[in-house]
């Protein structure tokens, strides 16, 4: 070989000895950020919170397999564009943006220790297996509560089954369907002093109020938990995995599920849960279109009477009612809060803004399998969709005659002008998408969403799912004179999303306007 040649050859392989160098830098660079993001939304806390360490002790002492009830694998939490970590600042503000929709639960109380101690040879020292602890919140007046080493007694939560077929449980009362718990519904292991109530009332009027709530189930559940002796404390059946115990009231509207979904979704984060928690419904009410977005969102769904008999938990978590979330205390007080992107908050904080809600739509997305990534948002190549949110007559529960209200009473008359002037409008391209969401599964009603640039609808529960909308859609919500509430005026806020409303004398709405309106939206998109 020449000398030319080898020069050249020496040459080739010092450039590709530097990309090859380069691009392991960036690797590096890539694999060492990476499991941070993972680690903030796993875990917002950047370590193992101090529960959980006492759980990973327990796990030396867990049962046998044959008692163990095996449930699907957990899920992972997926990685969300407008994920905030969710520290457990104790300086966080009253009533700021992070204590309305984060974790303002800054007020821990320690009820039951676990006594639990590695001996020197990696045994467990002897001391109570239960522990029980809650975080209130100063500013939406609930706590989050969670323990382990706790048993529930299906027999001692007086309600109906759940779970049932809607068309076979027809005109049952909502009272059946709601739990009363017998003293000892749940119990609590300790080491001694057994058989005295966890809590006494001034506690719970403290920490866990009824407020306006006619037998709250929480406040019932936690008062009716009982300490017991080690000794006497036997369970054939453990649930390993952490798991949400929820009671629904509103279980097949929209909006208030999408309440119970966002308390269950903040209690998962508050408690740092390192993966998707398993739900149990402690309620007796029959299946509902909604409980797919249950599925998709957590880990599994059970039915408390589901459990022949007592089960026991290795870590529990009690979620509050969605009642007590900032999505309906909004409609009564006065939230003063505005929607921001995750980076913007990230680079300057601002406790007037939110990025929580944002996040939650994304997580709601993220469970169907839809993309979250931020940069998707660009101008559609395909044209806007319009997407019109219907209203339908549907059978919702056992006390629902199948009718709804109407709020707009010429419907029709305003979708069919909408379709005259799309199919006429020759600046750009627009789909006008009909959205008949009671013929729609969830996931399809998520899609739908994710894919509008402007939506359209009368007050009522769909527009809820614009929690779920992106960045960029418009809202114009059509409002009669006897509907004239804040629902999806404040969502919109919240997430930072236009909004326009076009409130009507009655519920009859003048086609022309509401085309004017919306011809106007579109000259803003560039349409």
């Amino acid at each position: 070989m020449s000398s030319s040649s080898r020069k050249n050859s020496s040459n080739r392989l010092k450039i590709v000895l530097s990309l090859f160098a380069l691009n392991s830098f960036f690797l590096y660079l890539y694999f060492t950020s990476q499991p941070d993001l993972h680690k903030h939304q796993h875990n917002p806390n950047h370590q193992t919170p101090p529960h959980n360490r006492k759980l990973i002790l327990q796990s030396h002492q867990s049962p046998p397999e044959n008692q163990r009830l095996h449930y699907p694998i957990s899920k992972p939490w997926p990685i969300l564009p407008s994920y905030l970590p969710w520290s457990q600042n104790p300086n966080v503000r009253p009533r700021s943006c992070e204590a309305y929709f984060g974790n303002g639960f800054t007020t821990r109380l320690d009820l039951l220790n676990s006594k639990f101690s590695l001996s020197s040879n990696g045994g467990i020292n002897g001391g109570a297996r239960g522990w029980f602890r809650c975080f209130y919140s100063e500013t939406l007046r609930s706590s989050i509560c969670e323990g382990g080493g706790i048993r529930m007694d299906p027999e001692k939560i007086r309600m109906s089954k759940g779970g049932e077929v809607l068309e076979t449980v027809i005109g049952r009362s909502e009272e059946e369907e709601l739990p009363v718990y017998e003293f000892g519904a749940f119990e609590a292991e300790v080491d001694g002093d057994g058989g005295r109530r966890l809590v006494d009332r001034e506690f719970l009027d403290r920490y866990v109020p009824e407020g306006g709530v006619t037998n709250h189930p929480m406040h019932g559940l936690v008062g009716s938990i009982r300490l017991v002796d080690s000794s006497e404390f036997e369970c054939s059946q453990w649930i390993e995995e952490p798991t949400l115990l929820i009671t629904r009231f509103e279980y097949a509207n929209v909006f208030h599920t999408v309440t119970d979904w966002y308390s269950a979704y903040v209690s998962s984060r508050v408690t740092g849960l390192p993966n998707r928690p398993h739900v149990v419904f402690v309620d007796g009410h029959c299946t509902s279109q909604l409980e797919e977005t249950w599925k998709v969102l957590f880990s599994s769904i059970t039915y408390a009477k589901n459990f022949s008999e007592p089960v026991c938990f290795r870590h529990a978590i009690l979620s509050p009612l969605g009642y007590e979330t900032a999505l309906f205390k909004g409609l009564s007080e006065n939230i003063n809060c505005e929607g921001a992107s995750a980076h913007d908050l990230w680079q300057t904080p601002d406790d007037h803004k939110t990025a929580r809600l944002s996040e939650y739509g994304e997580m709601i997305r993220a469970a169907f399998g839809f993309p979250v990534d931020r940069h998707r948002f660009a101008k559609p190549v395909s044209g806007h969709n319009v997407l019109f949110v219907r209203r339908e007559d549907y059978l919702a529960h056992p006390r629902h005659h199948g009718k709804i209200e109407s709020r707009l009473s010429n419907e029709q008359e305003v979708f069919d002008s909408i379709k005259n002037w799309v199919s006429n409008h020759l600046e750009c391209k627009i789909n006008l998408v009909n959205g008949l969401f009671g013929h729609m599964s969830l996931k399809e009603q998520v899609r739908t969403i994710q894919d509008a640039s402007v939506i359209i609808g009368a007050h009522g529960a769909g527009l809820t799912h614009i929690v779920s909308a992106t960045p960029k859609a418009v809202i114009l919500e059509i409002i009669s004179s006897q509907f004239r509430r804040p629902h999806f005026q404040l969502i919109a806020q919240w997430k930072g999303l236009e909004y326009h409303a076009i409130n009507l004398p009655g519920s009859f709405a003048q086609p022309e306007e509401v085309i004017e309106r919306l011809s106007a939206i579109m000259r803003s998109l560039g349409c």
